[in-house]
């Protein structure tokens, strides 16, 4: 493929590395939306979109660029779902999973349970007066959560955080150009497990259960690879989003102040970190015929990679791009939980979950700041949070606050 590329046409993409990707590329990403917004980017083996109307254009349009082909990598590790299918069959497998997950279902059935396990978690750690965030806080309550949402909270919580660490690295080494390796493999297996003794149910008893059943009409291993796309979904953006909106308020004492002193702008704040720093910086597509995107030819089978990170910081759309302000009018207007068909199924639960773990730390833990001793920035080629986000607080004085 890529010796059909025109000579010399995408410079600026064939000097990017997988390193610059996986780093700080927000810069390189800018010159690629500027100067070539549909790119060859030999790294990534296919072609890179960058500008924000351009990236709507092909995530709203499966007939001509689709997520149904063997080498999409979430396919390779969990095998067939509504992440990797388009048209009548996405519609089959989505629509068992999508009532439950609804703006107003969500805030019914979990405001509770999300608020007692944050308090849960942050209770635990209160008496340190210091934490990794990603570990003490974020993971757990993604993993307490989506379980519940699934109905195999029966499944040992660190078991399944260790399988969604692999099932995670599998896709990015593949993202990469890396072979998937046995961990991933292993990991969608001992899932599997974990996850069939729910489908037995009766249809009342969970999600799973009722999509199993006559009226969900999936198949059993179909059912399972929903369930487990979900189940990585879940913790995978939900855990991203917290961590990356503590980072950029906590690296940003002037806009912490704001939202501490106006409560109203932290659901605000919220979503100008997903627009700086989505939890899903990339998503796959291939192109089914030979078609142009903004005057570039694409051959049919190739691989488009749309960049949600560079969408997401897109001038023409936001102002100051590069500037965290909890204050934008716009904010929301990000591609953080893509577009189109493939929307994200669970983004009212994710954003509860960040906005009340978010609200509950600042309230509780006064003083709340980055430890300087241990500096982290968010960073991944696919998923992009802190590696490690350590942070501090005033142990002596851990009651309810105003923020």
């Amino acid at each position: 493929m890529g010796a059909r590329t025109p000579s010399g046409r995408f410079g600026v993409g064939a000097s990017l590395t997988l390193e610059e990707l996986e780093g700080d590329p927000h810069a390189l990403l800018a010159r690629l939306r500027e100067r070539e917004p549909v790119s060859w980017v030999g790294a990534l083996g296919g072609w890179l979109v960058t500008r924000r109307d351009l990236a709507m254009q092909v995530m709203r349009d499966p007939q001509t660029f689709t997520v149904d082909d063997p080498r999409f990598s979430t396919g390779q590790v969990v095998g067939s779902s509504m992440l990797t299918l388009d048209g009548d069959e996405h519609r089959r497998h989505r629509a068992p999973f999508a009532q439950p997950f609804r703006h107003g279902a969500v805030h019914a059935r979990f405001t509770t349970l999300v608020t007692e396990q944050t308090e849960r978690l942050i209770a635990e750690m209160q008496p340190a007066g210091g934490a990794e965030l990603r570990r003490s806080l974020a993971a757990p309550l993604a993993v307490a959560v989506v379980t519940r949402a699934l109905g195999i909270q029966h499944a040992n919580a660190g078991a399944v955080l260790g399988w969604y660490e692999q099932i995670v690295a599998a896709v990015t080494d593949l993202t990469a150009g890396r072979p998937l390796g046995a961990d991933g493999r292993d990991a969608y297996v001992a899932l599997s497990a974990a996850i069939d003794p729910a489908l037995d149910r009766e249809p009342a008893a969970s999600l799973l259960a009722a999509a199993a059943g006559d009226a969900g009409g999936l198949e059993r291993e179909r059912v399972i690879s929903n369930a487990a796309v979900l189940l990585f979904g879940g913790i995978e953006t939900t855990e991203g989003m917290i961590a990356n909106a503590a980072w950029h308020l906590l690296s940003h004492p002037d806009q912490l102040g704001r939202v501490r002193a106006s409560s109203g702008l932290l659901t605000n704040a919220v979503e100008e970190s997903l627009r700086l720093e989505p939890a899903a910086a990339i998503v796959d597509r291939y192109a089914t015929t030979d078609v142009e995107l903004d005057g570039v030819p694409i051959a049919r089978a190739e691989l488009v990679r749309v960049s949600i990170a560079g969408a997401n910081r897109d001038p023409a759309v936001f102002p100051d791009p590069d500037r965290f302000d909890v204050t934008r009018a716009n904010a929301r207007r990000h591609l953080a939980f893509a577009h189109g068909p493939h929307a994200c199924i669970a983004m009212h639960l994710a954003r509860l979950e960040a906005n009340i773990a978010l609200e509950r730390l600042l309230s509780r833990l006064p003083a709340l700041r980055l430890d300087p001793a241990a500096a982290s920035s968010p960073r991944g080629l696919v998923f992009r949070k802190p590696p490690q986000l350590r942070v501090l607080w005033s142990p002596q004085s851990t009651s309810a606050t105003a923020m």
